[in-house]
């Protein structure tokens, strides 16, 4: 299941919750990203 992000208060909010409204339940910002899972990078010898 995809979480995204509010833009404005920084909180996750789930694809589900989504789904009813488009705004965030916490401060009604209309602006979410999903966020980036970090990668490692391991330098080659």
């Amino acid at each position: 299941m995809p979480v995204y992000k509010c833009f404005s208060c920084g909180k996750e909010i789930s694809d589900k919750a989504l789904k009813t409204r488009f705004s965030c339940p916490y401060c009604g910002c209309k602006i979410f990203f999903k966020p980036r899972k970090t990668v490692k990078r391991v330098k080659a010898v």
